[in-house]
């Protein structure tokens, strides 16, 4: 794909949790192409990737940061208003000189890997900033995983980016027909893949591994979480030959893309553990390495686990509900209930489904992100010839007037996306006691949330 005067393709990724930025990274990855077979070509690197964390009560932590694996050229944490400061800087000052020693060349692609309402909040914020330029980078955006729940709100949120990506064929489908139903422009919508997925093939090994990927907030209930967890560990009392593993996605006091009120560490505590059960952290495609068979509710490593054709089975002890998120598995093959698993029964998948939700355990995984560069070379064409169309989300002060407003407050900016009088200052790198002030502020409400919160539920329900 066309890029950079020094033929580096320049990325700008915006994330807002430690999943998000795993997303947002590796998409750039992909849309720039092969980065090793750039770098052989010119003799530079093809990707320089600038990370920016939204602050916020899920800005990762540097173990997650790590566990995600992907290392950018540079990586701050910054408000709304201090990206969109940031972006504006990059466009006026092109002609600097980098934190890396290079050229500070203007950015190519803008990756906005962010919740919907950010998403909403930022598109506006740019527009405002490039309003009258010629020449802009162009932005991207998407959904880091299975899209169960909220798909006409996120949807319009996140529309106004150039490109919005559908990690399958059926949500292709699904996202031009919400466009199309309110009179939206649908072109954006450009169909791919989840970035994340890879590794070999599946081949059984010994001892035989159960793994079960928990999720932060599903299910919801202490009682539902504390049945799933019995029945992780009679699974591995049933089968002492075998080892269980449960899969966390954050440690005590860190927090995902969803809030966990009742984490598993805490309710492991008061069972009895067999000595073939560990508690897991990690990178979720080392876990799958050594699993012969995924357990989940509705997590995104369900796909993973396809991808690579490992074993994958998704729970309906609990019902198969809306609010689960396991209704999305419906017509996979892989829905199954714990008893069953017990009793040896291994799930099937349906090649069709899987096909349609773009795992590609086919092999055709190599070509799932041709039709997004295509389309991002074609806008990153035109971006440099001036010839970009302004940035025109759905959501306006005309068709939204009671909802956008709140959207955009939400991050310090006004109705016209410029920041609010009294917003944190953006002039300035925040000194030793403002640092500290926030590491406090966010331990405090991460403490509210795990053991404050669920106290005042039980008393409530007294």
């Amino acid at each position: 794909m066309p890029v950079s005067n020094n033929k580096t393709t320049r990325v700008a990724v915006l994330a807002d949790s430690d999943t998000r930025w795993k997303w947002g990274s590796l998409t750039a990855s992909r849309l720039a192409g092969s980065v090793e077979g750039a770098a052989e070509a010119t003799g530079e690197r093809g990707l320089h990737l600038d990370g920016y964390l939204l602050r916020g009560r899920a800005t990762p932590t540097p173990r997650q940061l790590e566990e995600v694996g992907v290392r950018a050229d540079s990586l701050r944490e910054v408000t709304a208003i201090e990206f969109l400061k940031a972006i504006e800087a990059n466009g006026r000052d092109s002609g600097g000189r980098g934190s890396d020693g290079g050229d500070e060349a203007p950015y190519d692609i803008i990756v906005l890997a962010l919740v919907g309402g950010a998403v909403q909040a930022v598109l506006h914020g740019l527009a405002r900033v490039w309003n009258g330029s010629a020449r802009r980078p162009l932005v991207v955006t998407g959904y880091v995983g299975v899209v169960y729940e909220k798909l006409a709100d996120g949807l319009l949120l996140r529309h106004g980016a150039d490109v919005v990506l559908a990690n399958s064929r059926q949500d292709a489908e699904r996202f031009r027909e919400v466009y199309d139903g309110v009179g939206a422009d649908a072109s954006g919508v450009v169909e791919a893949a989840l970035p994340f997925l890879g590794g070999e093939p599946y081949a059984p090994r010994e001892p035989h591994t159960v793994v079960f990927a928990a999720q932060p907030s599903v299910p919801e209930k202490r009682a539902d979480r504390s049945y799933l967890l019995s029945r992780l560990l009679q699974h591995a009392k049933r089968h002492p030959e075998r080892e269980v593993l449960l899969k966390l996605r954050s440690k005590p006091g860190e927090h995902t893309t969803h809030i966990e009120e009742l984490p598993y560490q805490k309710l492991v505590r008061s069972e009895d553990v067999p000595p073939n059960f560990r508690l897991v952290y990690g990178h979720m495609g080392e876990v799958l390495d050594r699993t012969d068979l995924l357990v989940t509710v509705s997590s995104t490593a369900a796909l993973e686990a396809l991808h690579r054709r490992v074993p994958t089975a998704v729970l309906t002890d609990l019902g198969i509900r809306e609010a689960l998120g396991n209704h999305a598995f419906i017509g996979s093959g892989c829905l199954a209930s714990w008893d069953q698993l017990d009793a040896g029964h291994s799930p099937t998948p349906d090649p069709e489904w899987v096909a349609r939700q773009g795992v590609a355990a086919d092999g055709a995984y190599e070509t799932a992100f041709d039709a997004a560069r295509k389309r991002v070379a074609e806008l990153a064409e035109r971006a440099r010839d001036g010839s970009l169309d302004p940035i025109r989300p759905y959501y306006t002060l005309v068709t939204a007037p009671g909802y956008l407003p709140g959207i955009l407050a939400r991050h310090h900016l006004g109705p016209d996306a410029g920041p609010l009088p009294g917003a944190p200052a953006a002039d300035r790198e925040p000194g030793p006691v403002r640092q500290a002030v926030r590491t406090a502020a966010r331990g405090a409400y991460r403490h509210g949330v795990q053991r404050v919160a669920p106290v005042i539920r039980r008393m409530g329900e007294l």
